[in-house]
């Protein structure tokens, strides 16, 4: 089926994407608003956690319980998160209630209420969801990896501080919302059932006067890397690593997906197999990929009880190594399989592709044919694979253990 995908960039900076998907009857908008938590202020670190939960809280002519049932009486499945770089708004309905689901999403952005009374409720779920990460080993072993891997503040957690978290005011949410909410470098995607010209008109009237926003940057500071524990009296241990790999968009991308789906794309990949099925080291083990435009690193991640850490360590690196030793044909196209039914399925929904169209052209600055990642998935063998992992083997790795002692290095 041919892809019918439009584009146009407002005035102000807005960029509006859709793609027109004639087999649905449904809708996805998603907003990408460069607004994530590396902007937060450093003294208030948790500011755009608090502003994604206060955001929600009542818009335009509407309060927060009328808001939420305006939403909800047009069947929008709905959902806003933060990233590192961005803030999400993302919602699905009917095709026919996309334009009053815009509407809203227009006072969202542009007209929250910030009530001042919500705020200390916020700042309580916002300290429980912190202390819970107590209660999450693997959570807290992951977000300290990512803050010794990536230079700050990437690596920040979007969760905040306790100190920060208290010392925010409404007055400050709202300067911080007015800092960085506006159409520079904000993305809309549509993907479903649409037509593009009253879609470009409708977002014309919404957003064509919108100003403000993209105003904050964020200069990096040197990574922490290295190896640090987490002292803690359990019975088992967490130990997470990481190490670097190619961003999005470089010529090695998909090699780099494809090693990483060698290592961790299911029960018949390597780690599983080799880690956890043949040895039983562990309870759990995975590896995963995380990108921004300019770097990206492998994530690997094994639980397991204290006897048995070492060895797990140990083993899982000694498995991200031995992919440049040969990987075979079958490997291949198990992989090749899994990521084109992630393709397909993508095509068929709504949401996922209003997520992938708005991820391409914040990466790319265009959007990617499903022929395209097609073609070059089934352009993945062995020897390509290979030669990635030759050329960017698991190496500098920065590695945390949570448990009750530190583990041996000498291998690593």
């Amino acid at each position: 089926m041919q892809q019918k995908i439009y584009h146009h960039v407002f005035s102000n900076g807005l960029t509006l994407l859709a793609e027109r998907m004639e087999h649905v009857r449904s809708a996805a908008l998603n907003f990408l608003v460069p607004a994530g938590c590396v902007f937060d202020p450093p003294k208030e670190a948790g500011m755009t956690t608090i502003l994604s939960e206060m955001i929600r809280r009542g818009a335009g002519e509407r309060d927060s319980r009328e808001l939420s049932l305006a939403l909800d009486n047009l069947g929008l499945d709905r959902d806003e998160s933060v990233g590192q770089l961005h803030m999400r708004f993302w919602g699905a309905t009917l095709a026919r209630n996309l334009s009053a689901a815009l509407e809203i999403y227009a006072d969202i952005l542009r007209r929250p209420h910030l009530p001042p009374a919500d705020m200390e409720a916020v700042q309580s779920l916002a300290l429980q969801e912190i202390q819970g990460l107590e209660d999450e080993p693997q959570a807290k072993v992951m977000v300290e990896l990512r803050r010794r891997h990536w230079p700050m503040p990437l690596g920040r957690d979007r969760r905040g501080t306790p100190e920060g978290i208290e010392s925010i005011t409404p007055d400050k949410v709202r300067e911080h919302f007015q800092r960085l909410f506006g159409p520079r470098g904000t993305i809309l995607s549509v993907a479903g059932n649409v037509e593009w010209e009253p879609l470009r008109d409708q977002v014309e009237r919404l957003f064509g006067d919108w100003s403000g926003g993209g105003e904050a940057t964020y200069p990096l500071e040197p990574a922490l890397g290295g190896v640090a524990h987490l002292e803690k009296d359990t019975t088992q241990t967490q130990i997470a690593l990481a190490y670097p790999s190619v961003p999005f968009g470089h010529p090695d991308y998909y090699a780099a997906q494809g090693a990483v789906q060698v290592l961790s794309g299911g029960m018949g990949a390597r780690l599983f197999t080799e880690v956890r099925e043949k040895r039983g080291l562990c309870y759990s083990v995975w590896a995963s990929y995380q990108t921004f435009k300019d770097r990206a690193c492998v994530l690997s991640y094994a639980g397991t009880t204290n006897e048995r850490a070492q060895e797990t360590l140990d083993v899982t690196v000694q498995e991200l190594r031995r992919l440049a030793e040969g990987i075979a044909d079958d490997e291949v196209e198990r992989v090749q399989a899994g990521l084109k039914s992630s393709v397909i399925m993508q095509e068929e929904s709504t949401s996922a592709r209003a997520g992938a169209i708005a991820s391409d052209w914040y990466y790319l600055g265009r959007i990617r044919s499903a022929d395209e990642i097609k073609a070059a998935i089934e352009g993945l063998t062995p020897a390509k694979i290979v030669e990635h992992v030759k050329n960017f083997p698991a190496k500098e790795f920065t590695i945390v253990t949570l448990g009750p002692k530190p583990l041996e290095m000498s291998a690593i």
